[in-house]
């Protein structure tokens, strides 16, 4: 749901002003515009905005939530829709449009009748012509990627070549790997890298192979942009990027030599973002190998399942615990740290050409805070001292000595006027030039002459100075003369001998003389000169600063991972149950064993008494766990807590557990919630299982599995036959750690199968654990417990949900749980279980439609037979 804009700064819409020559000039300058869904085009009216046809209808509805605000243009039978916007309005639309959403691309015009121009166009994931717009008034929040692939399909499966682009941060990368039919490892890149937007050529992006590509793109939230295929070349790769790229040429070459597919998609994106036409982007760049295998990989379902971000980096692992120890330390850095800016958006302004003296300024603020976060560095001597020393101190010792920062310091300090800074004036100083210098005292020495002036008048009318009669200067007639009406009767006669009157109004009379005018004249000259001698050196000093990006980029990184270490030792630190620090173990060895295990976020709500649970995933013995329990028992949130905790270990973080110990995992794959994607094609089952199969073709042994409540968009029969499969396919084939919450009670079958004697039946790694809830035998009244207990659970808790929630009587009463005896249960679960194995073993791949209907009729006719004389089978089916 698109939030309501608030317009509030011009409650009334702008009025559309044109007359009958302009609107038809204008309406014939539309109609040659090209067809394009996906472009929202805005047309600049100096002071305002306009949209027009289905993008007015699109602004209205979306963004005012109204139509009335619609007006029509043109008094034809066939009139064009059109809305106005307030520059404010438009700053918002174009940033939900270019930072929010990932389905618009944006342009504007300007122009005026039928004489407009296309000045401005920006994707998602190439805003770089709207940053002046966007960041206005707000730093930027992250780094919009661009990506482009190169696919080709082979026996054993797509082989990927991807590429991809950092505009902010002026990094391209390249990387080449095997790909599954579902794409999980395309999908985990767009997710790690932040993609925004993905170039594929034309021709793929139509194919049948690739729809489940163009799916994974909708799930990761990244626009889609089709190329023409001849964009995706490698001819003068290297000679282009030699010319883009820091250093030599040779690392270039040998760096892409090794790529066979990814060379042609960095080819498509350095046409596509026109990165030769900019100078500036002349040896700026850095090149690099990207690897999928260099970080914990999550698709778009673990991100959405683990709260990763909210809803609209590989840190060392000791330097947390040396912030949480030394509390001295932690606030030093903090108090600092929140003085400086952002170091990489002020640099990206210089290195394009956008930065004025005010973002100047900015970058020296920041660096003069840098020494104050070196000493504290310094001061620290505990366990982790050494390291803290070559991590952090070492590098900002050698970053800001006298050939470095310190050489900024002293270029800003001896160029800017600090001392304007308080009335947030951002001016060259008058002692850096000597033409300035002169220019100055020219200036100052008018301006004595005229306050002089301003005296001998006041006493030639016999008029107090500034009381009665003032001096004025910034108007349209320069430096002049001011009385009140209420004065001017008493003067005049003199006033209209001695004086020239310009203007007559309610804030009184002002008028002027040939000296003043003079001497105004003069001084006008005089602050031109100055104005224009000081945009000149305002530009040389902003050249020679942009001359120092590479000690802010290299400053900006140690920051950035400063500021995020802090960040979670502020976490870690402030919490009213204290984290811990996990010991970690590769992914080969070691368990994962959390003890007194919260949910990071649920625990953080207000009067939230968050139960803390441990869990064991213990190999060969409780690898896998399937859990069971009522609804709103804490299923989904204890197994979400796991995920969430392996994840902030895995960053660098401390955790919300009393004690822990984490294997380390490649990846998090997670298939929780069966929220409808209808509005796309996308049933609730089609989406659990798209999911699954992602699970079922990237996941594992290195990898962590979790899965709730799969199988419940369908039918009970086919949902549990699902499931059995997909468990017994985890635990024999892909053997990752798995948390299985489920409402299929008949699945602890498997647990128990682990816990028999019978080696044949044996399924190693299995355990059952639910959330305990209870029960009291008098007045029926279920109360929730949050405590994740060993065994399976012993009883459905539906009936008593519904009773909970007041379902009259009549509807609950004749659905309560029959009680079966044991032996009945293990009977009709070992004939369900053959039913289904046998189902599993259908060569359906190989079967028509008809023919697999025949099969599957078979299978459930000889499980209707069997449970004629089964009450718990009669129940199941």
């Amino acid at each position: 749901m698109v939030e309501a804009f608030d317009d509030s700064s011009n409650n009334k819409l702008p009025e559309l002003k044109l007359d009958t020559k302009q609107t038809q000039g204008f309406l014939s300058f539309f109609k040659t515009l090209p067809n394009d869904s996906r472009a929202i085009r805005f047309f600049d009216r100096r002071d305002y905005y306009t949209a027009h046809g289905e993008n007015a209808t699109f602004i209205a509805k979306t963004y005012y939530h109204t139509t009335t605000v619609l007006r029509q243009l043109g008094s034809g039978s066939d009139p064009l829709s059109s809305v106005s916007v307030s520059r404010t309005m438009f700053e918002t639309i174009a940033r939900d449009l270019l930072l929010e959403r990932t389905d618009h691309t944006l342009e504007l015009y300007e122009g005026s009748g039928s004489n407009w121009r296309l000045v401005k166009s920006g994707t998602p994931g190439n805003i770089g012509s709207f940053e002046d717009v966007l960041f206005a008034n707000s730093e930027m929040q992250d780094s919009p990627v661009v990506v482009a692939l190169s696919l080709n399909y082979r026996e054993n499966g797509c082989t990927v070549g991807l590429s991809f682009v950092d505009l902010t941060k002026r990094v391209l990368g390249m990387a080449e790997f095997l790909d599954d039919s579902h794409f999980t490892n395309v999908e985990s890149a767009l997710v790690s890298l932040g993609c925004k937007e993905c170039l594929l050529p034309i021709e793929s992006s139509k194919s049948t192979e690739n729809r489940m590509l163009c799916d994974a793109m909708t799930k990761c939230g990244v626009m889609l942009t089709e190329r023409k295929k001849s964009e995706f070349k490698t001819r003068d790769l290297v000679q282009d990027l030699g010319r883009l790229v820091k250093g030599s040429i040779e690392p270039v070459r040998d760096l892409v030599s090794g790529f066979e597919f990814a060379p042609g998609a960095l080819g498509a994106l350095l046409s596509y973002a026109e990165l030769l036409s900019d100078e500036s982007n002349y040896g700026n760049y850095t090149l690099r190998r990207y690897s999928l295998d260099s970080y914990m990989r999550l698709d778009s379902a673990a991100m959405r399942a683990l709260n990763v971000l909210e809803s609209k980096t590989d840190a060392n692992k000791n330097f947390i615990q040396a912030f949480v120890e030394d509390t001295v330390l932690r606030q030093d850095l903090r108090q600092h740290l929140k003085r400086i800016s952002d170091i990489e958006r002020l640099v990206h302004n210089l290195q394009k050409r956008r930065a004025g003296l005010a973002h100047i300024v900015k970058l020296y603020q920041s660096s003069i805070r840098l020494p104050y976060i070196k000493i504290a560095l310094e001061r620290y001597d505990g366990p982790f001292s050494s390291m803290m020393k070559s991590r952090y101190w070492e590098p900002l010792e050698l970053w800001t000595d006298d050939d470095h920062l310190n050489k900024f310091i002293g270029l800003v300090e001896a160029s800017v006027d600090l001392d304007q800074l308080e009335n947030r004036e951002y001016m060259i100083s008058s002692s850096y030039d000597p033409t300035l210098t002169k220019l100055k005292e020219q200036q100052e020495s008018l301006e004595d002459q005229i306050h002089k002036l301003h005296r001998q008048t006041a006493d030639d009318l016999d008029l107090p100075v500034d009381k009665a009669l003032k001096l004025d200067k910034g108007t349209q007639f320069g430096h002049v003369f001011r009385i009140t009406k209420k004065e001017e009767p008493k003067i005049r006669k003199k006033l209209t001998t001695q004086f020239i009157v310009l203007e007559t109004r309610k804030d009184g009379v002002k008028f002027t003389n040939t000296k003043l005018r003079k001497l105004g004249d003069q001084y006008q000259q005089v602050l031109e000169e100055y104005k224009s001698c000081q945009k000149e050196l305002v530009n040389r000093v902003v050249q020679t600063a942009a001359t120092f990006s590479e000690v802010f980029e290299s400053l900006a990184e140690l920051i950035a991972e400063l500021d995020v270490l802090l960040s979670f030792a502020d976490l870690a630190s402030s919490c009213p149950t204290p984290y811990t620090r996990p010991e970690i173990t590769s992914s080969d060895e070691g368990e994962i064993i959390l003890e007194g295990s919260r949910h990071p976020c649920v625990e953080a709500q207000d009067w939230v008494n968050f139960i803390p649970n441990d869990c064991k995933l213990i190999r060969g013995k409780s690898w896998f766990q399937i859990i069971t329990g009522p609804n709103m028992g804490g299923k989904s949130t204890f197994i979400r807590q796991v995920g969430v905790n392996i994840l902030m270990a895995q960053v660098g973080c401390f955790v919300p557990c009393n004690k822990a110990s984490i294997s380390v995992r490649d990846c998090i794959f997670a298939r929780v919630g069966a929220g409808d994607c209808q509005l796309r094609g996308v049933s609730t089952f089609m989406q659990e299982m798209l999911e699954t199969a992602s699970i079922l073709k990237g996941a594992t042994d290195k990898s962590l599995i979790i899965i709730d409540e799969l199988g419940r968009g369908t039918s009970t029969y086919d949902g549990f036959g699902l499931a059995w499969a997909i468990c017994e396919h985890i635990v024999e084939v892909i053997k990752a750690p798995t948390l299985f919450a489920t409402h299929f009670h008949e699945l602890t079958a498997l647990g128990l199968d682990n816990a028999s004697d019978d080696q044949q039946k044996k399924i190693v790694g299995v355990a059952n654990y639910h959330v305990s809830a209870h029960i009291d035998a008098s007045t029926r009244k279920l109360t929730m417990l949050y405590k994740v207990e060993t065994g399976a659970c012993d009883q459905s808790f539906g009936i008593h949900v519904a009773e909970f929630a007041n379902f009259p009587e009549s509807v609950v009463g004749s659905k309560r749980k029959r009680v079966f005896d044991p032996n009945e249960v293990s009977q009709g679960v070992t004939k369900a279980r053959q039913i289904l194995e046998a189902f599993v073993d259908l060569p359906l791949e190989t079967m028509d439609k008809m023919q697999a209907l025949q099969e599957l009729r078979k299978l459930k006719d000889n499980l209707e037979k069997d449970a004629e004389n089964c009450q718990w089978l009669q129940q199941f089916l």
